[in-house]
């Protein structure tokens, strides 16, 4: 992958090195490993192995999922600009960012496993946590795939419509926050 757009002052951030093993995932770990424990003592090792096996397939059936969804991210961060990327949806692309970015959300079709990819994808090629973040939140509120196969069905037009139009705002003023927080939070740019 290509190096994130350069910081204000002309120079090239460095990428920051991910830890393959940080607080989370311990933390995660002694949960599995309590909860391990806890069926082993209600349900005996045949428990354990019925969990273990059924979480072996839905891993088998995600994996691919993920693999796409990283996949799709990395192309992303190559093939876009990173000066039109950066203008259009940057540190100083002012509300005009924040609305591509809750615009950009909404449509995004797919998961999880589509939108963090290209959410990361963004903020490698120039968008900042305000534009990023107002994707995300568009496309966890108002994301089209969602309304259309569900809500639609289930809920109704009216109700699906006025929920829309509801949420608009909360995806830019997100978006606007973050911005605010994360400026003052890192004046000089990305975190170390």
């Amino acid at each position: 992958m290509k190096d994130p757009a350069p910081a204000d002052d002309g120079e090239m951030r460095p990428k920051r090195a991910r830890k393959p093993v940080g607080w989370s995932m311990i933390f995660i770990g002694a949960l599995v490993a309590v909860c391990v424990a806890l069926v082993w003592r209600r349900d005996g090792i045949d428990g354990v192995l019925s969990i273990l096996t059924h979480d072996l397939f839905l891993f088998g059936e995600i994996l691919p999922r993920v693999l796409a969804g990283c996949l799709l991210g990395g192309f992303i961060a190559e093939i876009l600009p990173h000066d039109k990327v950066s203008r259009a949806l940057g540190p100083s692309s002012g509300l005009k960012g924040l609305l591509i970015g809750t615009a950009f959300g909404a449509i995004l079709p797919g998961g999880p496993f589509t939108a963090y990819p290209v959410a990361a994808a963004l903020l490698t090629v120039g968008a900042d946590f305000g534009a990023t973040i107002a994707m995300v939140v568009s496309w966890t509120l108002i994301g089209y795939g969602r309304a259309v196969a569900w809500e639609l069905p289930i809920l109704g037009t009216e109700f699906t419509l006025w929920r829309i139009v509801i949420s608009l705002p909360i995806p830019v003023l997100a978006g606007a926050l973050g911005r605010f927080v994360y400026v003052r939070m890192y004046p000089k740019g990305e975190p170390s």
